[in-house]
């Protein structure tokens, strides 16, 4: 396993954002399938679902519900393809360098849980690489020694 995306990198490769392009030629380029957990899949899912409501309620904000459900879709079609495969995680180990890094970096930075957890899971899992288009994400990636190649 090279690298370790975060949700940010997956909204990039299934909405078009100002980074997608950047997103889905990292995509393109992989050597095999994106690795990705269930805990990311979980946050991706329910931002998704979340954005959704959102424009629901106030068409200004999040986006529709076609939109929506035509990520959702294409993230299950990776999944079937196998160009994104689930992989399992240490979660205890998760935890407690996610409670190391908010310990040394939460007060300063403001980091928030999932951010934290999504850079533990990468340190976990020994990758080199964080993909993320979060810069407060990247920032803490950077800090633990991880690179941020998007």
């Amino acid at each position: 396993m090279k690298a370790y995306p975060d949700t940010s990198f997956l909204g990039a490769l299934y909405r078009l954002q100002d980074n997608s392009a950047e997103a889905a030629a990292y995509f393109a380029a992989m050597p095999g399938p994106l690795e990705v957990t269930t805990l990311l899949l979980y946050e991706f899912r329910q931002a998704v679902r979340f954005q959704i409501r959102l424009h629901r309620h106030d068409a200004s904000k999040g986006y529709p519900r076609a939109e929506g459900t035509k990520m959702l879709a294409d993230l299950k079609a990776d999944l079937v393809s196998g160009d994104v495969i689930t992989i399992p995680a240490p979660w205890q180990q998760i935890h407690l360098a996610a409670g190391r890094l908010s310990e040394l970096y939460t007060d300063a930075s403001g980091h928030r849980s999932m951010d934290i957890l999504h850079v533990a899971t990468a340190m976990e899992l020994g990758v080199k690489e964080f993909l993320t288009f979060d810069g407060n994400q990247k920032k803490l990636a950077e800090a633990e020694g991880l690179v941020v190649p998007v």
